[in-house]
């Protein structure tokens, strides 16, 4: 316990002493003082000190011969932070305000890096995922022979069934709380939005099983039109995936379907 309380006093001193020589170097007017203590802080890995000292040296240094360093570190002091929203927006500040450089292509696609790290869950919103791909997207359309093209598409791929999956959530939500019509709706837009889906069928499978419950639960003077749907919808399945594993359960509301329309038109006869 002594050893302790000696030791305490020693690593508040030394701390005390750390911060108060930072404080001098923000307070210092020599430019190339601070400049030199940015860069050692960022090779010291202390991102947030560095950070501070590079947007302190901005103005000052715009136009100079080191800008377009400090400017390159400064954008990976946010993204080492972990504050992708900033890294971001600087990433892009930097292709823009540096076109030529020969940094041009990595900072567009760390701007794109950052969006997408940024991307939430997918029971979030979606919005900056979205955001993320696009500019992964354009990334790869802009830059075919970059070394980064197979990271680019892996991370779209990734947005890209993170939207899948909420999607297809909602979709489920609808139908589980009965609202048919709405679940026979949004399968048939996942179904169009992802074609190659690897559950492209249990989308298919889902778009004849809402439609049979929403005409099942329809008036009479609507039903034969709505188990119609059902059936057009169990065509497109084994047309377009002969060898579902929801073919025999889908045959069978594709049955009933036939048979309910059979009865309802021999009741109008």
């Amino acid at each position: 316990m002594r050893k302790i309380s000696i030791f305490i006093p020693v690593i508040i001193i030394l701390l005390s002493s750390c911060a108060s020589q930072h404080e001098k170097v923000l307070r210092s007017k020599d430019v190339n003082y601070k400049l030199t203590k940015a860069n050692e802080y960022y090779d010291q890995k202390k991102w947030y000190k560095a950070n501070e000292l590079y947007e302190i040296l901005m103005p000052s240094m715009r136009g100079t011969k080191n800008y377009e360093e400090l400017y390159y570190r400064y954008c990976y002091s946010f993204y080492n932070q972990k504050d992708y929203i900033s890294a971001s927006y600087q990433f892009k500040n930097f292709t823009e305000n540096f076109p030529k450089s020969p940094r041009a292509d990595e900072c567009e696609f760390m701007h794109a890096v950052c969006l997408f790290k940024d991307s939430p869950k997918y029971p979030l919103d979606q919005s900056n995922t979205i955001k993320a791909m696009e500019a992964l997207q354009t990334y790869v359309t802009t830059h075919p022979e970059s070394k980064n093209l197979t990271e680019a598409n892996n991370d779209i791929d990734i947005c890209r069934a993170k939207i899948e999956l909420k999607d297809s959530k909602a979709a489920l939500l609808y139908y589980n709380l009965g609202q048919y019509k709405a679940a026979s709706v949004a399968y048939k837009a996942l179904i169009q939005a992802y074609p190659e889906s690897k559950t492209l069928d249990l989308y298919q499978y889902m778009v004849i099983k809402a439609y049979y419950e929403y005409a099942d639960a329809s008036i009479k003077s609507k039903q034969e039109e709505r188990f119609a749907e059902a059936v057009n919808a169990y065509t497109e399945l084994v047309d377009y995936s002969p060898h579902s594993s929801y073919l025999k359960d889908a045959e069978k509301l594709y049955t009933a379907s036939q048979n309910h329309i059979k009865q309802l038109r021999n009741e109008h006869k």
